[in-house]
């Protein structure tokens, strides 16, 4: 791993603590449902940017054949999500929700890809119109606990996760968001019992492992954090990432700096970890 892909990596990490993730987050992105995160994504989704890049392909042929196809539209925009084409997904989707109206899905995903944009008062809004007190949705519950972290609501976040639990019991990836906005109220312990948790769940994968990683290092317990990340990264990789971390948390403004990378987030797509929240799976988070 070379020294210029360090940053890039922490800045992930830093990135899934303050959004999601999942994002699925998360993080940590997730395909149309985000995680740390990450924010969710389906075992049928792609996962590599070669074949994001093929869905993308596809889809685009159908979408500049008929606009107004809604499948067209919501898997063309998740593509180019998962290859951060942001400006692009969210025009797209933002025509799409003019012709369907009345499509939750549809909404949701724009919702997200609001919040890619870094429109996130809009995606707070719109967010909270994907879904009905009498059909929640525990995934737009989490991509809109991501963004109220994004906000700095951090207490209304962890409610809006707490939600999402109550709907989908034990999901590792709404769990991961909730350690991380646990992480950014700087409740480090809770943090860590939350991510032990997600991560001991079966579905759990990565992106919430790097996460508990970087609430390990938040507290200082490097040696522990570098055995934990050398579960999905080679010695030399886990090495180069905890030192980096390491010298991040030594500086005095490190909880300044974390919070600073809130807007560069996307991932997590969860994941990112757009999860989620730390980004090791390749669709855009929630």
């Amino acid at each position: 791993m070379s020294t210029r892909m360090i940053p890039s990596r922490l800045r992930r990490l830093a990135a899934v603590s303050l959004a999601c993730l999942a994002l699925g987050a998360c993080q940590m992105r997730g395909g149309p449902g985000d995680v740390t995160g990450s924010i969710g994504s389906s075992a049928g989704q792609p996962r590599g940017q070669a074949q994001w890049r093929a869905e993308e392909t596809e889809w685009a042929k159908r979408y500049e054949a008929n606009p107004k196809d809604r499948n067209a539209a919501f898997f063309y925009a998740r593509a180019l999500r998962a290859l951060d084409k942001n400006a692009q997904a969210l025009a797209i989707l933002q025509g799409a929700v003019l012709v369907h109206t009345s499509d939750l899905e549809l909404l949701g995903a724009y919702g997200r890809s609001l919040a890619d944009n870094g429109r996130l008062k809009e995606a707070d809004d719109v967010l909270s119109r994907a879904h009905t007190p009498e059909r929640p949705d525990w995934r737009v519950l989490s991509a809109q606990g991501t963004v109220a972290d994004q906000l700095g609501e951090h207490d209304r976040a962890q409610q809006i996760y707490q939600t999402a639990l109550r709907l989908a019991p034990n999901e590792p990836t709404v769990m991961s968001n909730l350690g991380l906005s646990l992480a950014l109220s700087k409740r480090l312990p809770e943090a860590e019992r939350v991510l032990r948790e997600a991560a001991a769940t079966t579905g759990s994968d990565a992106r919430v492992r790097q996460n508990l990683v970087l609430v390990l290092g938040l507290q200082g317990r490097f040696p522990e954090a570098e055995q934990l990340a050398r579960q999905d990264m080679s010695p030399a990789e886990a090495t180069a990432t905890v030192a980096y971390l390491r010298r991040s948390v030594s500086q005095p403004n490190s909880w300044d700096m974390l919070r600073g990378s809130k807007g560069k987030a996307q991932a997590p797509r969860t994941a990112a970890p757009k999860s989620a929240p730390a980004e090791v799976a390749s669709a855009p988070a929630d």
